[in-house]
């Protein structure tokens, strides 16, 4: 398999905020993920800088079905009715009908929700397939932790497509943070999936927020100590001010408060959301 190409996507025009991956397999093109409706524009752009178009791709991989990831699988089927869907068997369903995904993020987002996002059209079932332990050359393992229906891709020359598991880092910084939205994070299961990833020693993670990073195992460490700071943090029970204000001061220590992701993409308000979701449910299952 060839180098696979991150394709900067530009989401609300920013970029360095959300890429797909072209990856060439054992069986002809396909993408990692592919970004909302809203970008499908400049995921053609990408494509033709690198001599490709949407027809020419056979398969899409989809780590997970959160809008970023995978909202534009609709309407690339739509465009490319040969393009083969893959997801794992709890996302399969929505991406099939993804009225009760839209519902929820309509209520996250509101009226900011199109903008954002745009269409999320269903996947004609024929076209959706369920994943395995691999896929066109690919090995797939399960990755819970930041959603229960994450899997993360590895390639033969040691890419690791982690979605949002490995959390977010900007190339060409260093900071890597959790994004942890509602409604099903949990963090024990995402240190095991992190226990995972590095068990499997990939050569580098391909983040789709947003880079290339060879240094697997110091990577790693940072995310585990900063999900874990998070998730202390909104167990203390601080007010989401408090949390912003406190990653933003993380972020300006290690010199990347410039970065534009963080302005347009907060992490943390979301992720503050789906931390104090996470002890609510700790709490119930305790209480029960």
């Amino acid at each position: 398999m060839s180098r696979p190409a991150l394709l900067d996507l530009h989401h609300i025009g920013v970029a360095r905020a959300v890429g797909a991956f072209l990856v060439h397999t054992d069986d002809g093109w396909a993408l990692v993920d592919c970004g909302p409706a809203t970008t499908v524009h400049m995921l053609e752009h990408e494509l033709r800088t690198h001599g490709r178009s949407l027809g020419d791709l056979r398969h899409l991989l989809l780590t997970h079905i959160h809008l970023d990831h995978a909202g534009a699988a609709g309407v690339l089927v739509r465009r490319n009715p040969e393009l083969r869907v893959h997801v794992s068997s709890i996302g399969a369903p929505h991406v099939v009908d993804p009225a009760r995904l839209e519902r929820s993020a309509r209520r996250l987002y509101g009226e900011a929700f199109d903008t954002l996002w745009g269409e999320v059209a269903p996947v004609p079932e024929e076209n959706v397939d369920v994943l395995g332990e691999s896929v066109v050359g690919l090995d797939v393992f399960p990755a819970p932790g930041h959603a229960s229906h994450q899997v993360c891709f590895v390639d033969a020359d040691g890419t690791l497509y982690p979605g949002d598991a490995a959390g977010v880092r900007i190339e060409p910084g260093g900071h890597v943070v959790p994004y942890a939205p509602p409604p099903d994070i949990d963090v024990e299961a995402w240190h095991e999936t992190l226990d995972e990833i590095e068990r499997r020693a990939p050569a580098r993670l391909a983040l789709p927020h947003f880079g290339f990073f060879e240094d697997v195992g110091p990577h790693l460490d940072q995310l585990r100590r900063r999900l874990d700071l998070w998730a202390e943090r909104v167990a203390s029970g601080v007010p989401v001010e408090h949390f912003v204000a406190a990653g933003e001061a993380d972020l300006a220590a290690d010199g990347e408060g410039d970065v534009d992701y963080y302005s347009s993409h907060s992490p943390w308000v979301p992720s503050y959301l789906g931390l104090a979701r996470y002890w609510e449910k700790r709490r119930e299952a305790e209480a029960a």
